[in-house]
């Protein structure tokens, strides 16, 4: 079992304030498998100071500089693969071969992104009589969520130190434990004491505490809709910049002309990584009327290829949810989607078969669902895909839009152009066209109440900064 039992703080591993700590749970086996520690205000108001006390020497430190320390921690953490991909795995649920890759390889590689980033970047130019240069913008508060614990807390981290911001990281109290490890990585890499801090609790009191801060300039905040307009209500005080990345309904539009059995086999795919528990997840399939049937027997068969079990065996496809309040949630939207009067094609709110232990939820599918149900408007973060069906490309359109959400999703049609002519009107700020792949360099957020702000590559660089026009007189802005 993992305990730590100090918190990260002006550069030093230091006894919490206040004596309570938090479990972390096994999400297949219900066990305790860590300790953390329970931060208190005080806990936050010293790792905001530390921040504020180190950001005038990690801003003016040469972006070379501070990409040698990324570069360092990204090392630091590719050493630790195997410990955080079973850290994670635990608990979150993903399964292990694809905790490797996604929960720990995308990490590493977005810490070696943003350090060359950082010696790339130009942050200034000429334009007219004018120096425009970009500057961090402060001490940043970076809330981050449970489902992609570690990459969402690079996602932040590492862009805003690239940038030569200071940070407070709050991670999610039921997945804490690769925050810890990330710590430990920096420690080693001797990043300057207090550009890096790290506070774990709940968010009801060190979330409220860095995102209210005077001293903080900027939220960076992953997580549900209605925290996210909570974090939004604080930062309005003291006017800080507010990044937000939060839920998501995302439509995938097959189109009469696209390949049927590749576009449902891949959203079905896409709906169920990580067991559904992803803000980009495409839990809307909308197929044409004339061709239900096709479609729900192809999304039928895709969804029992996915057998719930041990998230740590290499052939499980489908691990649990990361908690038992989450499980419980999607049981219930599952009965809702039930007693709403949709079409149960397959899975529904029991445990999967032979299994007794663990948050599982059978793979689901809903067919016939209407467009203003439950299971079709709101968030289930699960293994839940509802079908609905349209009968021209016009009411494709209307039914993918008629969403408070607007995060991705996806097009397929039979040539690439058909696609991109639809994807055009989709309110949404990523979409897939005909299966195109994830791409770590493009910009990821969302419209509508998904959020504001972008991650990913330079775009996320670019939150963490301030432009600064300094004016010459002509003759010399010419010299």
């Amino acid at each position: 079992m993992k305990t730590y039992e100090h918190l990260y703080i002006g550069g030093k591993w230091l006894q919490p304030s206040a004596s309570g700590m938090i479990d972390v749970i096994d999400s297949g086996t219900e066990a305790v498998i860590g300790r953390v520690p329970e931060g208190a205000a005080a806990d936050a108001e010293a790792a905001v100071e530390a921040a504020k006390l180190a950001f005038d020497g990690w801003a003016a430190t040469p972006a070379a500089v501070r990409a040698d320390y990324l570069q360092k921690i990204a090392d630091g953490l590719k050493a630790r693969t195997e410990e955080l991909a079973q850290l994670i795995c635990g608990e979150v649920g993903m399964p292990i071969k694809l905790a490797r890759a996604i929960q720990v390889g995308a990490p590493v590689y977005n810490w070696n992104a943003y350090a060359k980033l950082a010696r790339e970047f130009a942050f200034e130019a000429r334009v007219g009589n004018s120096l425009v240069v970009r500057e961090p913008v402060g001490v940043v508060a970076a809330i981050t969520p449970w489902n992609y614990p570690l990459n969402q807390i690079t996602l932040k981290v590492a862009a805003a130190l690239a940038a030569g911001c200071t940070v407070v990281l709050k991670p999610s109290e039921v997945a804490p434990l690769s925050a810890f490890v990330l710590a430990q990585a920096i420690d080693d890499a001797g990043l300057p004491a207090g550009v890096f801090n790290l506070v774990s609790g709940y968010g009801s009191v060190v979330g409220e505490i860095v995102a209210s801060h005077p001293f903080v300039d900027m939220v960076s905040f992953t997580g549900s809709t209605r925290a996210g307009k909570r974090v939004s209500e604080l930062a309005a005080a003291t006017v800080k910049r507010v990044a937000l990345e939060l839920g998501g309904k995302s439509a995938s539009i097959i189109l009469d002309d696209a390949d049927f059995a590749a576009a449902v086999k891949s959203t079905v795919s896409a709906c169920y990584l990580n067991a559904g528990q992803t803000c980009s997840a495409h839990t809307r399939l909308l197929v044409p009327e004339a061709r239900y049937d096709e479609a729900r027997a192809l999304a039928k068969a895709a969804a029992e290829a996915y057998v719930a079990g041990d998230p740590r065996s290499d052939t499980t496809r489908l691990g649990p949810l990361a908690s038992a309040a989450q499980q419980a949630r999607v049981r219930d939207y599952i009965k809702r989607g039930i007693a709403e009067g949709a079409e149960l094609v397959t899975g529904g709110p029991d445990m999967p078969d032979g299994l007794m232990r663990g948050f599982f939820i059978k793979p689901t599918v809903f067919g016939r669902v209407h467009p203003k149900a439950s299971t079709a408007q709101e968030e289930i973060f699960g293994p839940v895909l509802s079908i609905l069906t349209y009968k021209d490309e016009e009411e494709a359109v209307r039914i993918a839009n008629d969403s408070l959400y607007g995060l991705a999703g996806a097009v397929w049609a039979g040539d690439d152009e058909h696609a991109l002519r639809v994807a055009r009107r989709i309110r949404t700020g990523q979409i897939d066209i005909n299966g195109g792949a994830w791409n770590m360099q493009a910009p990821f957020g969302g419209f509508k109440q998904s959020g504001y702000g972008r991650e990913n590559g330079v775009y996320g660089l670019e939150e963490y900064l301030e432009y600064k026009s300094l004016q010459f007189q002509a003759a010399k802005a010419a010299n």
